[in-house]
């Protein structure tokens, strides 16, 4: 039962215990009952079920509170001194707190709690755990960039769109925390372009390369292929050499014209779909990442996974030995997935939307695989989707002219496939679907779908491809 003391109730403190940690990073805990009924939630960041802690409201709303954490009175035996000096004011990580092997755990829970709330499933099997070293695991990581008071690189701060300056980040490769010193010495020496609000460094597997993005806002129409505004290219081009003679392992440099949103999300979404074209590129646009026997070309503004200790791992849980005649491989990338599946089936359609990945996928995969621009909604609703001749021998469809793969692997973005997606692949004629998940909460509301349509699931992975994160991914092997 929760442990409550009552007497340290008021307007602005309350020490109470935290039950359990949940989807988003934060614990949970309840508040005492009052005269108007039960208490309410109570969420709270930075803590570990079981801790009594002591803590402030910050935010109030009529089913729930979320509070700061002021002081840990009763610390968990799982809690540990955090690695990185911005941990708990950086919104980056989670639970540097906790101990990983604790950290494991925690998500396993979760995702089985997920799932069984929302798509109403008690998992029979265990969830299989495949983890690596915890930290310097980063091959990809976005930094804002701030000019005033003066200049700094950094991510947002907990809670916030402001910059909080950063100058060594633990859980990004070596290579990009000597990217992220050598931006650091470019600013304090003005060579950053005022117009530029963020970059992202990407390195590749073995961390000897490193391609750069860089997000400049302008104010100029989005279909014009021009730097507006000041600076001008020449600019962007004197910084590009200056970063490449202070870190030689910079290959390229590639530039977005974009606006300079506060939500990151909201430009990660931009390049995913028809967003920005590039501008300018400087040295090479794209670098070579060696993955599971394959060489993979990866250009600026292309989705590729991000944990280099585990990208290997998951290509292997994810194919897991499926051979036959036909894959269906949607929102492929760059063809992470693709390529391996090529190995196995006949023919393999690979369905992606963003105009940057798909060109990388049509670069990255075997004459077997026909490569389809489109989204996964158009695509499952065409006509030539569902009826025609098979789009490749071998490619078989079922008695009403439907595709009818041997396997369909999904691998979509943080909001998931939607009911639309789940129910045209519910209708198809597949004996399976591998399910690949950033997030569990998106997951469990699709297989809720798909276990409509007598889908079970045969083998439940957690890849931890986020340590110190409450991130996760999630691979599902559905059957029928």
């Amino acid at each position: 039962m929760n442990q409550i003391d009552p007497g340290r109730w008021d307007r602005s403190k309350l020490r109470l215990q935290i039950d359990k940690l949940v989807y988003g990073g934060e614990g949970l805990a309840r508040l005492p009952a009052d005269a108007n009924g039960p208490g309410k939630t109570a969420f709270v960041p930075f803590v570990i079920p079981g801790e009594r802690v002591e803590i402030s409201p910050v935010e109030t709303r009529p089913g729930f509170v979320r509070a700061g954490l002021d002081r840990v009175l009763t610390p968990s035996p799982e809690r540990i001194e955090p690695r990185c000096p911005y941990f708990g004011r950086c919104g980056g990580c989670h639970y540097q707190h906790i101990n990983y092997d604790a950290q494991l755990r925690y998500k396993a829970e979760i995702l089985r709690e997920t799932l069984r709330r929302t798509a109403k499933l008690d998992l029979a099997q265990d969830i299989q755990l495949h983890s690596a070293e915890p930290w310097r695991y980063r091959n990809r990581t976005r930094l804002r960039v701030r000019h005033s008071p003066e200049f700094a690189l950094g991510y947002n701060r907990f809670n916030s769109h402001d910059v909080l300056p950063v100058e060594s980040c633990p859980i990004s490769s070596p290579l990009i925390n000597d990217a992220i010193a050598a931006v650091w010495r470019l600013g304090r020496e003005g060579v950053v372009p005022l117009s530029l609000h963020g970059l992202q460094f990407f390195a590749n597997s073995d961390d000897t390369k490193l391609l750069v993005e860089a997000y400049v806002q302008t104010n100029s129409h989005p279909g014009k292929r021009r730097l507006g505004g000041a600076p001008s290219a020449k600019d962007f081009q004197h910084f590009a050499a200056a970063l490449h003679s202070a870190l030689p392992q910079v290959v390229g440099s590639v530039v977005f014209l974009t606006a300079a949103l506060e939500d990151e999300s909201r430009q990660r979404a931009l390049l995913a779909a028809d967003g920005p074209d590039v501008s300018l590129t400087i040295g090479d646009g794209s670098l070579l990442y060696h993955a599971v026997g394959h060489e993979y070309r990866i250009r600026g503004g292309s989705f590729f996974q991000t944990n280099r200790f585990l990208i290997e791992s998951l290509v292997q849980i994810v194919i897991a030995d499926r051979k036959g005649r036909g894959a269906l491989d949607l929102y492929a990338g760059a063809g992470l997935f693709t390529a391996q599946l090529a190995r196995n089936f006949d023919t393999v359609l690979a369905v992606e939307a963003s105009p940057h990945s798909f060109a990388d996928l049509q670069h990255n995969v075997p004459s077997n695989v026909k490569c389809i621009r489109s989204t996964t909604e158009k695509f499952l609703a065409e006509p030539t989707a569902k009826s025609g001749p098979p789009l490749r021998a071998g490619f078989a469809r079922d008695g009403v002219g439907k595709l009818a793969p041997d396997l369909v692997v999904v691998d979509p973005p943080r909001a998931g496939l939607g009911e639309k997606v789940a129910r045209e692949l519910g209708r198809m004629t597949i004996p399976r679907v591998t399910y690949v998940s950033c997030d569990p909460a998106t997951l469990a509301r699709d297989l809720r779908v798909l276990l409509e349509f007598n889908f079970r699931v045969e083998q439940a992975h957690l890849v931890d491809m986020f340590p110190q994160t409450f991130h996760m991914e999630t691979v599902l092997h559905l059957e029928r």
